[in-house]
């Protein structure tokens, strides 16, 4: 499951050590950059009013959350800059992410003017350029090697209850948030478990 906090990185896409991570030149705050991610999706999907649930958008940092589900700008910077904005465009699910700059708000800024680029091919290119341009952004589905009962820590092959499959995700959630020393990837893991369980097993 996709999530706002903490970071959740695309699947597939490399990311920048942290040796490699540059200081950019881009002059702005994390406020300023935050709101223009925003910006750039409206405008690139036409939805202003109720605009996050209509196009799906998701910004997703380690930074924690306000009450609008967005980045808090007074929050202190974490270790891992990453950036990644997922929406949907034209009934397709795509993903920005950064992490090239040593600032959540320069990976922000450099996302923005990213999909503004896009906009300008959009008015100015053609319909196969625009195409061809959003292909390399498709968000991927998260690979399901591991099955939601070994990801959980259920044994394989039982049938665990809904309540056998509740213990068993809060234990996880636990173990896993990366604000106690779990690991990012793992605690996405646990989420995605939790909902293919709720799936396949009928509430009683």
């Amino acid at each position: 499951m996709i999530e706002s906090y903490p970071l959740y990185w695309p699947e597939g896409r490399p990311r920048t050590s942290r040796g490699e991570r540059e200081r950019s030149r881009f002059d702005t705050s994390f406020a300023r950059a935050r709101d223009e991610v925003v910006r750039q999706v409206e405008l690139m999907t036409g939805r202003y009013e109720w605009m996050r649930r209509e196009a799906g958008l998701i910004l997703s940092t380690n930074m924690p959350l306000r009450r609008d589900g967005l980045p808090l700008a007074s929050a202190r910077p974490p270790d891992d800059p990453g950036v990644a904005v997922y929406f949907n465009y034209k009934g397709n699910p795509v993903c920005f992410a950064c992490d090239r700059w040593l600032t959540v708000a320069d990976n922000m800024q450099a996302i923005a003017k990213t999909i503004d680029a896009l906009r300008g091919i959009s008015r100015w290119g053609t319909g196969d350029m625009m195409e061809a341009a959003f292909k390399g952004f498709t968000a991927l589905p998260a690979p399901t090697e591991r099955g939601w009962r070994d990801v959980l820590g259920l044994l394989p092959g039982t049938a665990p209850t809904r309540a056998d499959i509740e213990s068993a995700f809060r234990r996880r959630r636990s173990e896993t948030h990366p604000d106690r020393g779990g690991n990012s990837d793992e605690f996405h893991a646990v989420q995605a478990a939790y909902q293919q369980a709720l799936k396949e097993v009928p509430q009683t």
